[in-house]
């Protein structure tokens, strides 16, 4: 046995180690947003869409509504389900940088997905096509500039530093999302 397999077997064992089987394949099947985070080609971006996807698909069966009436159940249908993404991003992308061995991987986006979705519960603005394109290039924008203090908030430990900076991320592009509406577009 020569050392390159020695090294790539040890790091091999570290993995399995770090999570029980049935645990690893779970988390990192949250982490990676069902495998998305495993594309080629910006998988954060990919990610960014899956969060654009969950949210109007919950406003969908709301469409019938006038948007004042709308905007409050979407509210009421999309906040639980924020926590939940939320809450099992932070335990999945932990348990995910365990197993990949690195802080923040590139396969993780659950991050993003959180991210995009607060983005527009925050926003409370209308769910038509115009503002789901907006929000997702201000999250996009503000997810990969990540100004303060997102970049400081990767500095968190563990799956809080991986989820944290896509949360202010998306603050902050509810907040443009809000200036747009202020100025009429």
């Amino acid at each position: 046995m020569d050392a390159k397999t020695e090294v790539t077997r040890s790091a091999y064992a570290r993995r399995q180690e770090a999570l029980p089987r049935a645990n690893s394949r779970f988390a990192l099947f949250v982490a990676t947003a069902g495998g998305l985070g495993y594309l080629p080609k910006a998988p954060g971006t990919w990610g960014s869409l899956a969060g654009v996807f969950i949210f109007a698909l919950i406003q969908a069966p709301l469409d019938h509504r006038g948007v004042g009436e709308r905007m409050g159940w979407a509210t009421l249908a999309a906040a639980p389900i924020a926590m939940a993404i939320a809450a099992a991003g932070v335990w999945g992308s932990n348990r995910a940088a365990q197993y990949w061995g690195k802080k923040d991987p590139q396969f993780v986006v659950i991050d993003e997905v959180s991210g995009q979705h607060l983005t527009y519960l925050l926003a409370l603005a209308p769910v038509n096509w115009e503002y789901l394109l907006l929000g997702f290039i201000l999250f996009r924008f503000f997810d990969i500039w990540k100004p303060f203090p997102a970049r400081q908030a990767e500095s968190l430990p563990g799956g809080w530093g991986i989820m944290a900076d896509d949360w202010i991320a998306g603050v902050y592009a509810a907040t443009g999302l809000w200036i747009a509406r202020a100025f009429g577009l």
